[in-house]
């Protein structure tokens, strides 16, 4: 892993930050001898986001199903 300075990181931080993509951190460290870890956010994906399935019916004959599903009998 590779430690950069932090006048290092400030003239480089969009490769720095790749490189956090690809290697999961990079460090920084300080004059005073203080290290940072720059990691990437892991993605948040919604338990509501899924891949659709074509089930080979128009809109209209889903309409109709709903229409069919709430008449009373």
């Amino acid at each position: 892993m590779v430690v950069y300075t932090y006048s290092e990181a400030r003239q480089n931080l969009a490769s720095l930050l790749e490189q956090a993509v690809k290697e999961g951190e990079v460090r920084i460290k300080r004059k005073d001898g203080k290290t940072f870890v720059i990691r990437p956010e892991p993605k948040a994906d919604s338990p509501l986001d899924v891949e659709g399935i074509d089930l080979g019916i128009t809109i209209p004959e889903i309409v109709q199903f709903i229409h069919e599903g709430r008449r009373v009998i």
